[in-house]
């Protein structure tokens, strides 16, 4: 089975819980759909479980891609000497953005565990299109907004990291978009908590962090699964 979740932004024990109610097992494929990282206080717990299994797809988020630039430039960070002004404004602009977790378990890890957090960030892949029982998905974190659709050849990883879709327009006819990155309840308040479709475009960030479970959608069913 094709599994995929998003924005898990450090709810271990939700993570976890989903694998469990799923019975995931070495035959079935994950995708998380970006922002494992920041906000919640296991996001590297959570990243380094996702780095030692091989049939988990790791799709980058905008949290995930700060992160991992600035982690890759914390000792400019912590010598006064070699941090730049620009350096300064995105270390504050994600400490602001719930970063300060992530620093504090980076900083508790092993070299070697380090470098395997660093690694994952870096090989995260931007978006992928996949086909499942008959149906064509492109799985990102995000997509940029409807202006674009017409030239998706030459979208940008930003697009895909940063982008704000328009929920009310079909992208493309012939495939189904599938992102994380805006909590579903502000897409529908009446699906807070839970995964939102329309228009050919499935939603699943719940908002887990914020208190919801964490939502999770078999692509072969289409079946929906919450943590507890």
């Amino acid at each position: 089975m094709t599994y995929v979740i998003s924005d898990i932004h450090g709810c271990y024990d939700k993570y976890k819980n989903i694998l469990s109610k799923i019975n995931f097992s070495e035959d079935d494929t994950l995708y998380i759909l970006g922002d494992i990282v920041d906000r919640g206080h296991d996001g590297i717990k959570t990243l380094l479980d996702v780095a030692e299994r091989g049939n988990v797809v790791f799709l980058k988020g905008n949290h995930d891609y700060l992160a991992y630039v600035l982690l890759m430039k914390l000792p400019d960070f912590l010598s006064e000497n070699n941090s730049s002004e620009e350096l300064d404004e995105m270390y504050r602009l994600w400490i602001s953005d719930g970063g300060e977790p992530t620093i504090e378990e980076f900083l508790f890890l092993s070299e070697s565990e380090r470098d395997i957090v660093l690694y994952a960030l870096k090989k995260s892949k931007i978006s992928e299109v996949i086909n499942v029982g008959g149906k064509t998905f492109l799985l990102s974190h995000t997509v940029p907004s409807f202006d674009k659709s017409d030239d998706y050849d030459n979208w940008t990883p930003d697009d895909y990291v940063y982008g704000e879709p328009d929920y009310e327009k079909i992208y493309f006819e012939d495939k189904y978009i599938v992102t994380g990155h805006t909590p579903t309840g502000f897409i529908d308040k009446n699906s807070l908590g839970k995964i939102w479709k329309g228009n050919n475009h499935i939603a699943i960030d719940c908002g887990a962090v914020f208190g919801n479970p964490l939502g999770c959608l078999c692509l072969d069913t289409m079946e929906e699964f919450y943590s507890d």
